[in-house]
């Protein structure tokens, strides 16, 4: 697989005798994930290299079958894995879209052009994504929502936002 990996999300039980994984993906939304699509497997500093059997919807999770992992005893060792996919196997975006990894290293700004800090990684929560923001003293979720985040500009690596009162405070 070439690089940049992208992130979708990470094992968190098994499903069942059969060898199905549970996946809580950082995109409920997500249609990447289709019967022969080749993925990697991130857990402790170790990859390896798989290739997705069949998935399916379950609640907020997808059901994951990896090809060749047909027993629940091969499903447990992937309990805690990232599963990560070629960039190029996600789906095209529209103008002005943008996929919430794209901007991890982005500096982040207030309207007031006050630097707020870095993004270092994103979350997918229920009520929605965030950013997670590292600052020069704090840590600050930003939420990922167009009510905040007035401007993204790529050429720049920035992020400009309107954070409501109160927001950095927390």
């Amino acid at each position: 697989m070439a690089e940049p990996l992208v992130p979708l999300g990470e094992f968190v039980a098994t499903h069942g005798l059969d060898g199905w994984l549970r996946l809580n993906p950082f995109n409920p939304n997500s249609d990447t994930l289709s019967p022969g699509l080749a993925v990697c497997l991130e857990k402790l500093g170790g990859r390896s290299i798989h290739e997705i059997e069949s998935s399916k919807p379950h609640k907020k999770q997808f059901l994951i079958k990896l090809r060749g992992v047909d027993h629940i005893d091969g499903a447990q060792r992937h309990i805690g894995a990232t599963l990560l996919v070629d960039e190029t196997a996600l789906a095209a975006l529209a103008a002005g879209q943008y996929y919430q990894y794209q901007v991890i290293g982005f500096q982040v700004v207030d309207v007031d052009g006050r630097v707020i800090g870095t993004v270092v990684s994103t979350l997918s929560t229920a009520g929605g994504g965030l950013y997670v923001v590292r600052g020069p003293t704090k840590e600050h979720l930003i939420p990922a929502v167009k009510e905040i985040i007035e401007k993204v500009d790529f050429a720049a690596m920035k992020l400009v936002i309107n954070p409501p009162d109160g927001l950095l405070d927390l």
